[in-house]
């Protein structure tokens, strides 16, 4: 699996949108927009170069993407997903930090992606804080 970053998105652009861009050049696992900017998954290294090549300053709803290859810091951590929230980035990394090392923590809409550290950290909140309360959702 290979993390794109796409900088520079326009406010109307849709993760549907996205996925089909990218659909071009392999097959995509994740695609989220945060703000700004977006991740895209693919499957193939090989294809993920492609994609970044010909996408790279590519026009989306009027503004030229920056796609590059994620420097992302999550390597070999553990990802959860996080539904119905409600709360500020800093309140759920300091939730999850109650169990161990958070890596990256990113708020989507209603709904969170947190990395931590360890495998047993994440393990252990998930199931301390599964359909749980957490201020007030």
């Amino acid at each position: 699996m290979v993390k794109i970053f796409i900088g520079n998105l326009s406010p109307d652009t849709t993760s549907d949108e996205l996925r089909s861009l990218f659909s071009q050049y392999g097959k995509i696992g994740e695609c989220t927009i945060v703000k700004n900017f977006g991740f895209v998954h693919m499957d193939d290294k090989a294809e993920a170069e492609e994609a970044i090549s010909n996408l790279h300053h590519y026009e989306l709803n009027g503004m030229p993407m920056n796609v590059e290859m994620s420097r992302s810091k999550t390597k070999g951590s553990t990802k959860l997903h996080v539904g119905n929230i409600g709360c500020t980035n800093q309140e759920l990394r300091a939730k999850f930090e109650e169990f161990g090392s958070v890596v990256e923590c990113d708020i989507v809409k209603n709904y969170a992606f947190v990395h931590m550290d360890r495998m047993e950290d994440a393990v252990e909140a998930i199931n301390q804080m599964d359909n749980t309360a957490f201020k007030g959702t």
